[in-house]
């Protein structure tokens, strides 16, 4: 006889074993079969096969290759910074991330962004670009790597369509008179505009008057007013905003718009909006006189 351990009573020494097969007496596959080829899975169903990871791998890099060129055409794409014209805001060799999915819904560039365009015609005229070999050609047109081949521009919207702009020597650079304070973004030591002063322009509708931040190593609008649009950039030649520095790392940084394009009155149709609002407003009081004085006479 042996002690219980549960309940403390004497039990049978030999009790008979309990049969722990399944309901109704089905067979149990032996170890392990049941999760190979050929075996059952839960509910008796043959389990699926496991595809080979590297049948699987042709088909994952298709589709890593198809949604990399879905955002490099709709969401973002990388460019490289060729030159210097952008300092200090952006050294050459930096890589930027340029928005270009806001411009799908209707967004224009606006005063204080600093856009990527392709050559509007005679800017890049003189300048060699190397030739990529197959390898980058691959890799620039999926957008893993800026491409190399593009005659992109990149520079800072100073006016936009409607707008007056003007830089006297000297002087600040003015959107409908109103002075543009530069010392956040402007080279250290640069003037506005003395090595090319301008003005006044009148931006077009559906155009862009723009600027490098290194304003004496700038080939910008300033030195094309010869060409159609006086230096303007048209807004369908525009890719997009760039909105980060993206590489090398220590450099990660935004690329937001400076306060000084923010300034009351700098808005063209913003200061003349209470002129047309006081107009409007007087031309109803005006007719409702005008029949208050026609039916006193007539009723005379």
């Amino acid at each position: 006889m042996a002690v219980g351990a549960r309940s403390g009573h004497d039990e049978p020494e030999d009790r008979p074993e309990r049969d722990e097969s399944p309901a109704g007496g089905a067979a149990v596959p032996p170890e392990g079969e049941g999760d190979t080829p050929g075996g059952y899975g839960d509910g008796g169903r043959p389990a699926r096969r496991q595809r080979s990871f590297w049948l699987e791998l042709p088909l994952l890099v298709g589709i890593a290759l198809v949604l990399a060129l879905l955002i490099k055409t709709f969401l973002v794409q990388a460019f490289s910074i060729p030159s210097d014209s952008m300092q200090n805001t952006l050294q050459r060799g930096d890589r930027v991330l340029v928005d270009k999915l806001t411009p799908w819904f209707g967004s224009e560039p606006e005063r204080g962004e600093v856009v990527v365009f392709h050559d509007p015609g005679g800017w890049l005229e003189d300048t060699v670009t190397p030739e990529p070999n197959a390898v980058q050609k691959f890799l620039s047109f999926i957008g893993l790597m800026p491409s190399s081949e593009e005659k992109d521009l990149i520079k800072r919207v100073i006016a936009v369509g409607g707008d007056t702009v003007e830089c006297k020597e000297n002087g600040p650079v003015t959107v409908n008179g109103k002075s543009l304070d530069e010392k956040s973004f402007i080279f250290p030591g640069n003037t506005p505009c003395n090595d090319k002063p301008f003005g006044p322009i009148k931006v077009p509708d559906g155009r862009i008057f723009v600027m490098g931040d290194h304003r004496q190593n700038s080939l910008d609008s300033r030195y094309h007013q010869e060409l159609p649009g006086q230096g303007t950039v048209s807004t369908d030649e525009v890719v997009g905003r760039a909105v980060v520095v993206a590489w090398p790392l220590g450099r990660w940084s935004t690329l937001p718009v400076p306060d000084t394009f923010d300034q009351p009155g700098l808005n063209a149709a913003a200061a003349m909006a209470p002129a047309a609002l006081g107009v409007a407003g007087a031309v109803p009081l005006v007719l409702w006189r005008r029949r208050r004085l026609t039916a006193g006479r007539t009723a005379g």
